[in-house]
């Protein structure tokens, strides 16, 4: 199945828990991914910056869309890391993924997020993660 922005922004839609937070899909192609998220003052830590929960979901959401390119929609995250370079302020996140390796069973893909101020971006965040096939999966 040849998964078009359409089918991405449904699916995000889907997402209870990404129809709360606000974000959306506004790039999907064979190149990448890209969502994004208005910051408001509920995503901020104690500093008055966006806290790094608000940047690991959109780490998490771009590297899944990321790895559907490779395996399709029935995927899951298997597992992310996350690297913090600077505080993230601003109007709204920005998190670009694209797939480094796309095997049958899983991908493995990398995603910059970044904030948006005064119509600048910055670098305030990379992952890289691993996304799973479900279609492979067993039943426990």
């Amino acid at each position: 199945m040849d998964i078009t922005l359409e089918t991405a922004q449904r699916i995000l839609q889907s997402q209870p828990f990404s129809e709360h937070m606000g974000a959306r899909v506004t790039h999907f192609s064979p190149d990448g991914v890209e969502l994004r998220l208005p910051i408001d003052s509920k995503l901020h830590n104690q500093h008055g910056f966006v806290h790094g929960g608000a940047l690991s979901y959109m780490a998490d959401n771009a590297l899944t869309f990321a790895g559907s390119i490779a395996l399709g929609t029935a995927i899951v995250t298997s597992e992310f890391k996350i690297n913090y370079v600077r505080p993230a302020n601003g109007s709204e996140l920005v998190a670009k993924a694209k797939v480094l390796h796309g095997g049958t069973r899983q991908a493995v893909c990398q995603c910059e997020i970044l904030s948006v101020a005064d119509g600048n971006e910055r670098l305030c965040a990379i992952a890289q993660g691993t996304i799973a096939s479900l279609s492979s999966a067993r039943s426990a």
